[in-house]
């Protein structure tokens, strides 16, 4: 209650009728000699929370000075104090001695609101409201109508203050009541949305749209309102829901665009060209990580790209550049990827199978069990004549998980092939 009360209080200051008729002293004018004094030792007692005493200096101030904003500062003091019964007493005692005054009520409202006297606190609100016509009393009368339960009219005056004033913070009050007090959750969306698109999707509506979405289970609209949140908010943590959401969608598409216009997931991005064989962005994206990071991995990988992405896999500039690249790369990391590919290469374009077979048995002590590099194996002895291994090794890998891979199926066919034609050179 604390805090409510502070902010009532923080919402009077605001031009209201005088309370004494004929003010003597102007504002900035002192009245009476310790005048200063009297002040300072008010202020100190704010500050180390003694309101009451606050309340009491600043009362004086008021009876020596005629400055009437001494006793708003009193009566402040007395709501922060929780003197609530003192206060009403005070401005019921003000209001019948001087001339009427609509901050006095303000106070009273607000005193009679901490006391849960709800009957008489929204009897007051609503005449001053209807008075005043300010948001400021709308906003009072609503926190009345609240904590009576009565959501209805708390959102109608509700809705009269945020039409005096396009203020979000009055939009999002509004918009929980509707949503979670009254069920009415399409207006209570449609609200937001409207301020969205006419004044800009601030951070609290973003991030309450995104609550009442993800509450309803709407994906789409979650996924446009954290796209709206990440052109101010270009954090990670809202970066990574929208790719959570991407995913979940299976929206490659959308994801890869994010992607390459957001710039906030390199590494991701390039795992997303490799799995939709994007080879030649790939390449591109793996060769500028190498050169921002040298990291040995990226280098690994953009020789894979580069390989996989050129129409012509065979040019010697081609392999020499694939090569280079991944002999450097195993120098320093021993793993099987790169081991195999570049084994492979050697192998399969006749570069040097020896050399590549020796790469191959490297990956194969780490993984002993792969038909993925069995069938390697199996194609170097191909290469090098020995068809009968070739044979007897892939026989094996088709039986295994993955044996039943395209390439491997073009491998037990060539080797096959192989077979027939030293069978026939037997017969002649």
């Amino acid at each position: 209650m604390i805090k409510l009360c502070i902010f009532f209080i923080s919402v009077m200051i605001f031009s209201s009728c005088s309370l004494k008729e004929n003010v003597k002293v102007q504002a900035n004018e002192k009245s009476f000699v310790d005048e200063d004094t009297y002040i300072l030792f008010a202020l100190r007692a704010e500050q180390v929370n003694d309101n009451k005493s606050a309340s009491e200096l600043f009362t004086t101030l008021y009876e020596k000075s005629d400055k009437q904003e001494y006793i708003y500062r009193s009566l402040e003091n007395d709501l922060l104090a929780r003197e609530n019964e003192i206060l009403i007493k005070r401005v019921d005692k003000l209001q019948t001695e001087h001339a009427f005054d609509l901050r006095l009520l303000r106070y009273k409202v607000v005193a009679l609101f901490e006391l849960n006297r709800l009957d008489e606190a929204i009897k007051l609100s609503v005449e001053l409201a209807s008075k005043t016509k300010i948001p400021n009393d709308y906003l009072l009368t609503s926190d009345i109508y609240i904590k009576r339960q009565e959501f209805d009219l708390a959102v109608k005056y509700l809705e009269s203050a945020y039409v005096k004033e396009n203020n979000e913070k009055i939009l999002d009050k509004m918009s929980i009541i509707l949503y979670v007090n009254l069920g009415r959750k399409k207006e209570a969306i449609a609200h937001l949305e409207t301020y969205s698109r006419m004044l800009g999707c601030s951070k609290l509506i973003c991030l309450r749209l995104i609550a009442f979405y993800s509450n309803d289970n709407n994906i789409d609209g979650l996924l446009a309102t954290y796209l709206r949140l990440y052109e101010f908010d270009t954090s990670p943590k809202v970066a990574k829901k929208i790719i959570q959401i991407y995913t979940y969608k299976q929206d490659y598409k959308g994801l890869t665009a994010f992607l390459e216009e957001s710039k906030s997931n390199d590494e991701g991005l390039l795992q997303l060209y490799s799995s939709l064989k994007y080879y030649d962005k790939a390449y591109v994206l793996a060769s500028k990580l190498y050169s921002k990071t040298l990291n040995l991995d990226y280098l690994g990988q953009s020789a894979i790209y580069e390989y996989e992405s050129a129409q012509n896999k065979s040019s010697k500039v081609l392999l020499k550049s694939v090569i280079t690249k991944l002999e450097k790369v195993i120098q320093v990391k021993n793993q099987t990827i790169y081991l195999n590919y570049l084994g492979y290469i050697l192998i399969d374009h006749e570069v040097d199978v020896k050399k590549g077979m020796s790469y191959i048995d490297r990956v194969l002590i780490l993984q002993p069990k792969s038909a993925f590099y069995l069938d390697s194996k199996a194609w170097g002895y191909y290469k090098l004549g020995k068809c009968k291994k070739a044979d007897k090794l892939i026989k094996e890998v088709a039986q295994m998980e993955g044996g039943d891979d395209p390439e491997v199926k073009v491998h037990i066919k060539k080797i096959n092939e192989c077979l027939k034609k030293i069978k026939g050179k037997k017969r002649k």
